[in-house]
């Protein structure tokens, strides 16, 4: 199974400063809390380390698959194969004046310290995304979204690294192709590109979006600045999200729907309480928690896996659950979406294996 002269295996003598390990568990790499493994497990701490990994002959004939926190996975089986993930976690300045800044942040950063370190310099842009679970380099691969606000809002550029070549790029935000819950890394590019760093650019005279959720009601009689406004969407996320250090999940593991405004109206004349956020003239989006609930499957529970009994977006590990418990429960879940409003949801969490 292992090729003793490849150059891998050097790297993985006590010379290299590169954690590599063979056989790894990956219980605190992913938030379900799957017992899953993978062949073999690398950290690397800067570019010139990846670039080593990259160029490696066992490397290249191996399949790979670069994590972040985990966050997002959902590991039906063991991983044959590695695993790499980036401990890269700087905070570098590029520019700033008197409006903005822009600060490249390693991708293995944990995001919500940059928001915490945001806010405290009273930069704004990301304070309505306090809390979202997982790295700076998946804010970019996801083009994470809350409360009427997305990464790809305050991304100026993405750094990545071409898995088959070796060769660093730099991806403006147009490049990106951002769209809801998308990037390129996701579609066009997805297992090619790995992300090392993102730039950011903030503003000095923040806009707040507070038009989402609960976070009028949460912030009335409030100063709104950065920080209430930051405690104000903590608030909100625990109400209805559970902490995947009690109960394992991946937080909102389906997205939201876009469809028809011409199916959109017919659905309305059957459920009158319908929400929905217009996308363009054509199309609107219906929040998939809605349509889970009035399934009836809140609180559903199926083997070890369960819907949330709080928030119907959520599948949750009871205890013990496998992966491919909670993607038989998402299977029903979608299932009876379609069957009782022919609408496909879609999940947002990326199975593996």
């Amino acid at each position: 199974m292992k090729n003793l002269n490849s150059s891998f295996f050097i790297l993985h003598s006590s010379f290299s400063p590169m954690f590599i390990e063979q056989n790894y568990p990956l219980l605190s790499h992913n938030t379900f809390g799957i017992e899953a493994a993978t062949r073999w497990f690398i950290s690397y701490d800067n570019e010139d380390e990846l670039r080593k990994i990259l160029s490696d002959e066992y490397f290249l004939s191996q399949p790979v698959l670069h994590i972040g926190a985990g966050s997002n996975l959902l590991f039906l089986s063991d991983y044959e194969g590695i695993i790499l993930h980036s401990r890269i976690s700087s905070i570098e300045l590029i520019s700033e004046d008197d409006h903005f800044v822009e600060l490249r942040v390693g991708a293995g950063m944990t995001w919500d310290d940059l928001v915490i370190y945001t806010v405290g310099k009273g930069w704004g842009g990301i304070e309505n995304l306090s809390n979202i679970p997982g790295e700076v380099g998946a804010s970019a691969v996801q083009n994470i979204g809350a409360y009427g606000c997305e990464a790809k809002d305050v991304i100026v550029e993405v750094t990545a690294y071409d898995m088959q070549t070796g060769e660093k790029h730099l991806f403006g935000n147009k490049d990106c192709e951002f769209g809801y819950r998308h990037s390129i890394f996701k579609g066009k590019w997805k297992g090619r590109f790995i992300v090392t760093h993102v730039t950011f650019r903030f503003s000095k005279q923040p806009q707040f979006s507070l038009e989402y959720g609960n976070l009028k009601q949460v912030l009335d009689g409030k100063e709104i600045n950065l920080q209430t406004v930051r405690d104000a969407v903590i608030t909100v996320r625990a109400s209805k999200l559970p902490d995947p250090e009690v109960l394992g999940n991946a937080g909102s593991f389906f997205m939201n729907p876009f469809v028809s405004r011409s199916q959109y109206e017919l659905l309305k004349e059957e459920y009158p309480d319908i929400p929905s956020y217009p996308v363009s003239e054509n199309s609107v989006k219906i929040p998939a928690a809605w349509l889970i609930d009035h399934c009836g499957l809140k609180g559903f529970q199926q083997g070890n896996a369960a819907v949330h009994d709080k928030q119907p977006l959520v599948l949750v590990n009871k205890g013990g659950a496998t992966g491919k418990e909670i993607a038989s429960l998402a299977e029903k879940v979608r299932e009876q979406v379609k069957a009782k409003f022919n609408i496909e949801i879609n999940p947002e969490v990326a199975y593996i294996g």
